[in-house]
């Protein structure tokens, strides 16, 4: 049985931002920020989640300069989702992050929240940004020309 909810991984070298939609695929909502342990932990905790929420779909930030050039964070990226793609039985889909990291500390700042809270909630709000921004896209028809999938599609 296919899922029904997209789930999202804002990724970084510490910690990974997680969000996951509504089963209309209409809102998003952060889920937790993920401490990166290894490539193979890291792939087992993301299966878990897919099977945990009824995943279908997996919304994976990619970190591509302001100038639109894929740097050596980005070819990371790149890598992982390609591991993910061959351990998952959903499709993972990268998707244009630029901004989002910046647009979640802003709205934590305006918030007041501390910046102790700040760091562990910073990662899931930007993946919840990411992926509503994906879900709006995804409403409208619109297609990303940057966007690529690995996996099953």
């Amino acid at each position: 049985m296919a899922g029904t909810r997209i789930l999202a991984l804002d990724p970084g070298s510490k910690r990974i931002g997680v969000a996951l939609s509504d089963e209309l695929g209409w809102t998003a909502q952060p889920l937790e920020t993920y401490v990166r342990r290894s490539v193979e932990a890291d792939v087992t905790h993301i299966r878990d989640l897919v099977r945990l929420h009824n995943v279908r779909e997996v919304v994976m930030g990619l970190p591509i300069r302001l100038d639109g050039r894929v740097g050596p964070e980005a070819q990371g990226v790149q890598q992982f989702i390609e591991t993910l793609g061959q351990a998952l039985n959903v499709p993972v889909v990268a998707w244009d992050e630029r901004f989002t990291t910046k647009s979640a500390e802003q709205l934590l700042l305006d918030a007041k929240m501390s910046r102790v809270k700040r760091k562990w909630a910073v990662d899931r709000i930007a993946a919840a940004l990411l992926l509503q921004s994906y879900l709006e896209c995804q409403a409208s028809g619109a297609k990303d020309p940057d966007h690529e999938q690995w996996g099953d599609a």
